[in-house]
Parts: C-alpha cells; sequence; structure tokens
C-alpha cells in the first residue's frame, strides 16, 4: 500500500516538473535592457511663447547602438502634454520633423525616448546626432502645435559659447537703436540676432549687412530675417552671403561692412539703426579736437577720430549753429592752422542741417596709407569752409595731432613803454609735439597799425639782440599768433625751454618806427 502511494507521488512530481518545463520552453527570452556607455551630451532649450518655460535635452549613448533622449523642462503646468520633435536645419531657418521624442509631461516636465533611426527610418546614432543638423521644438499640445513652449539647437548647429555683439545707433528715427549678437556654431556658422529698441508694433524692417563702412555706404553682402517690429528682434542662420560665398562666424569678424535696419520695404531709404562690424568696428579709442570760431560768429564744434579694429579711422566732425541746408567742405591741412598748409585729406561736406559730417579715414588724398596712430601724430590742422564757391570763409577750425594743444600754457605780462595805454599780454601754449602756440594780446592798439613783436636775448633792463620774430601784431585786433619751433637762427626751442629762456619780448609802434616800444616785458627765467 505505502509502494503504491510513493510510485503515485512520484509520477505527480514528473508531471508537474515536465509541465513547467515545457512552459519555460514556450517563452520568448527576456531581452536585456541596453546600458550607457558614460557618453552623453546635453543642449539648452531655451523660453519661445512663454519666458517661464525652458530646460534641457540630454543624449545618452547606449552600448547596443541606441540613443536615449531625455527632455527636461521647468515651469510647464500640471496635466498638459506637449509633443516634442528634432526637426531639421537650424531654428532661424526652420523646417520638416526629422524625429519625434513623444510628449512631455507636463506635471513632471519630462520625456523619454531611446531610439535607433530616424522618423523616415534612417538609421541614426549618437554620433550621428550630434553632428545632426536639426534643433527640438517642443509644442503646446498636439492640437496647439503653432506654439512653441521651448526650442534649442543641437548637434552641428548648437552654439559654442563663443559671441561678438556690436552696436546699433539711431539714425533717421530717435529712439530706435539696439545691437547685433552673431553667435559661433559648433559647424562655424553663425546665429545673428538683431535687438532693438522702440520699434513700431506691427512693423516688419528690412535688415542687411552691406560692404565698406557706414561712413562710405555700399551693397547689400547679407539679408536678414527682417526685425519684428513688435519684438523688436530678428534671428537668421548666416551660413553664406547672399551671392552663396560662404560666410561663417569667423568671416564676420573680418568682414569689412556694416548693417543697415531699414524702416519697411517701401521706406528702404529711412535708416531706423546701423553700426558697423568686423574689421570696421570701432575699437573705443577717440580723439577729439576743437574747432573754434573763425570767420562766421557762432559756428564752432568738434572733430572726433574713433579707431577702428582695422586700424583705419572713423572722422566725425560736429558743429553749431551751421545754416540750414547748407554743405560745408571741410579738410585736413598739412602744418599748423597759423601757418598754412595744403590739403592733405578731404571729409565728406558737413551738412548744415545736422551740423554733422561722417567719414572714413584710411588713405589721404594722394593714395598714402594713415592708421589711427598716424593721425594722432599728425602735422596738420581742419578748416571747415562756408561753401564751395566761398572756400575762401572758414567757419570752423583746429589743429590736431602732434600740433594739438596739451592745455599747459603761461602767460607773461607787456607793460606800457613809449605810447600810453597800449599794455597786454603773451601767452605761451604747449603743442602736442613740444612746440608752442604764442598768443600776444594788446589794448588800444590803432586799428590801422600792424606792430612788429621779437624775443630778445637778456633781460628788458640789460636788452639784448632780437632771438625770435613773431607775426606782426594786427593794430585792428591787437592780436597776433605765431607757432615757436626754432628761433631765428634755427636753434629749436621747446615750450618748457621758452619758461626757462634768458628773454624779453618787445612790441614796436612799425617797422618804421621800431625805435618806439609799445609793449614789453620780461619772459623765461628773467619773469617774475
Amino acid at each position: 500500500m505505502n509502494y503504491t502511494r510513493q510510485l503515485l507521488g512520484g509520477l505527480f512530481i514528473l508531471l508537474i516538473s515536465g509541465l513547467f518545463f515545457a512552459c519555460n520552453d514556450d517563452d520568448e527570452p527576456m531581452m536585456p535592457m541596453p546600458n550607457p556607455t558614460g557618453n552623453a551630451t546635453t543642449y539648452q532649450l531655451g523660453p519661445v511663447s512663454n519666458p517661464s518655460i525652458s530646460g534641457t535635452a540630454e543624449f545618452v549613448e547606449n552600448d547596443d547602438n541606441t540613443v536615449t533622449i531625455n527632455l527636461q523642462l521647468s515651469g510647464t503646468s500640471t496635466g498638459g502634454m506637449h509633443p516634442a520633435h528634432i526637426h531639421f536645419n537650424t531654428a532661424a531657418e526652420g523646417g520638416d520633423i526629422a524625429l519625434s521624442l513623444g510628449m512631455v509631461d507636463g506635471s513632471t516636465g519630462m520625456a523619454s525616448v531611446t531610439v535607433d533611426a530616424l522618423d523616415d527610418g534612417t538609421p541614426i546614432s549618437y554620433s550621428g546626432l550630434l553632428n545632426f543638423d536639426g534643433y527640438i521644438n517642443v509644442h503646446n499640445s498636439m492640437q496647439d502645435l503653432g506654439t512653441l513652449l521651448a526650442q534649442g539647437d543641437i548637434g552641428q548647429n548648437a552654439l559654442t559659447g563663443e559671441s561678438k555683439v556690436y552696436q546699433l545707433g539711431s539714425v533717421d528715427v530717435d529712439g530706435i537703436m539696439g545691437k547685433a549678437t552673431f553667435r559661433e556654431r559648433e559647424n562655424g556658422e553663425a546665429l545673428a540676432q538683431i535687438m532693438l529698441e522702440n520699434t513700431p508694433d506691427g512693423g516688419m524692417h528690412p535688415a542687411h549687412i552691406h560692404l565698406n563702412t557706414a561712413a562710405e555706404g555700399g551693397a547689400i553682402a547679407f539679408s536678414f530675417n527682417p526685425v519684428d517690429g513688435t519684438s523688436g528682434m530678428s534671428m537668421t542662420n548666416v551660413a553664406e552671403l547672399d551671392n552663396g560665398d560662404a560666410f561663417g562666424y569667423d568671416d564676420v569678424l573680418g568682414f569689412d561692412g556694416y548693417i543697415n535696419v531699414h524702416l519697411s520695404m517701401d521706406d528702404l531709404a529711412t535708416i531706423v539703426a546701423q553700426g558697423d562690424i568686423g574689421q570696421n568696428e570701432l575699437t573705443g579709442m577717440t580723439k577729439t579736437y576743437m574747432l573754434g570760431e573763425k570767420d562766421v560768429a557762432g559756428i564752432s564744434g568738434t572733430a572726433t577720430f574713433s579707431q577702428r579694429v582695422n586700424g583705419e579711422t572713423l572722422g566725425e566732425i560736429m558743429l553749431e549753429n551751421t545754416p540750414d541746408g547748407g554743405m560745408h567742405p571741410a579738410h585736413i591741412h598739412l602744418n599748423t592752422a597759423l601757418e598754412g598748409g595744403a590739403i592733405a585729406f578731404s571729409f565728406n561736406p558737413v551738412d548744415g542741417t545736422s551740423g554733422m559730417s561722417k567719414t572714413n579715414i584710411a588713405t589721404l588724398d594722394d593714395g598714402t596709407a594713415i592708421t589711427y596712430e598716424e593721425l594722432m601724430d599728425f602735422d596738420g590742422y581742419i578748416n571747415v569752409h562756408l561753401s564751395m564757391e566761398e572756400l575762401a570763409t572758414i567757419v570752423a577750425q583746429g589743429d590736431i595731432g602732434q600740433n594739438e594743444l596739451t592745455g599747459e600754457s603761461t602767460t607773461y605780462n607787456l607793460r606800457e613803454v613809449d605810447v600810453p595805454g597800449i599794455s597786454g599780454t603773451a601767452e605761451f601754449k604747449e603743442r602736442a609735439n613740444g612746440s608752442t602756440l604764442a598768443i600776444i594780446m594788446l589794448e588800444n592798439t590803432p586799428e590801422d597799425g600792424m606792430h612788429p613783436a621779437h624775443i630778445h636775448n637778456n633781460s628788458a633792463e640789460m636788452g639784448g639782440p632780437i632771438a625770435f620774430t613773431f607775426n606782426p601784431v594786427d593794430g585792428a585786433s591787437g592780436m597776433s599768433m605765431t607757432n615757436i619751433m626754432m628761433l631765428d637762427d634755427d636753434t629749436p626751442i621747446t615750450y618748457e625751454e621758452l619758461l626757462t629762456y634768458n628773454g624779453y619780448i618787445n612790441v614796436h609802434l612799425s617797422m618804421e618806427q621800431l625805435a618806439t616800444i609799445v609793449a614789453q616785458g620780461n619772459i623765461g627765467s628773467n619773469s617774475n
């Protein structure tokens, strides 16, 4: 009996075991989960329609040649489901969907997919995605694909972090200004972002890179996407010029060009913002020279030289009280204004209505190259004339370069001597090159007189021979202006040496009456 029970029990166990193994033979084998290789790259997803929503896209390489793409957004709302895709091209250009990334759960801000092919079946690997010409869009919903929550360039379009900002100043419309930012991509191309302030809502403003400097003007070389007046923004991918020539980030930095933003397609002549770029960018080094009034009372101003990256110069003349509608020729002349000299460089004429002239300075009129640094040491002066027909009438004038006045000056008194009532001063002003501008100013000189003046050796009490001859004092104005670089015997003399010179000044009644001294005063080491 026990034997029978044991036999039946053994048969039951064998039956159950056979069924167990039979079931296991029919099941599919378990697929191993892919393991990350340790290689991963993260791209930033910036806000689009909602500034509070942004995030990242992480690409993770797996050991089975698949890629896991993890999206993580912050600022999304609970309950929302947000479709996400990789598109072809850059975000600035736009393109078709290349790969669907599933739905971002608004509650967690997360989505994750593992892929080995694009939507059309084209195989894609981790390295392929890192070199992919694409961008990611995260949409509001399946019913509202037109509203983008977040966006970011990926692969070869990703930004390296290198960027260059150029300022765009207002031109024809007050208050509209901004900047153009170029950002380098991994593939060497650039993302160009123009951002303007105070553009009118609803307007569309064409924008271009032109050849040459803004002061010179030039043809269109590259067309941006128009600036949206409502946002003030334009985003454009920069890969080639309008003629098809390659044009990347590094090319922009060395380009001979400038940017114009126009009011509209129907009013291209009105420039709302403008700025030099590339090699024409201003370095921030500037020098301003005063232009004093000359033949027309009340007209005066400044000439500002600004250094460019390529060593050239932007010359800006700004005058006050010029007559509306006038055009005033302006030049750099050789020598000091007192000595006079030939024209070395011609500016663009000063517009009387605005009082302004802008000119690029790269070569003198004879073709000789001249840099900003060389202008700072140039032996010259500026004349601004009344008109082309009246060049003899100088409306403003000023010394530049080595002839500029340093601000250092010394004044000596000239007392009356043989003619009662005539007295004044002799002022010595230091120039940048160490020479001296001498200004004699007398009171009560006869209007039709011309009064020779000299520096003599020794003190006035001792007397001595003539060492230097001034330009004669004009009796009508009582003034004489003379540049002093050397004595009459050609001995060089500087401003500092004049301050210790053993001498005195005599001003005579006339060339025929040199014995009559109208004013006299000790200078240099002899002055009190």
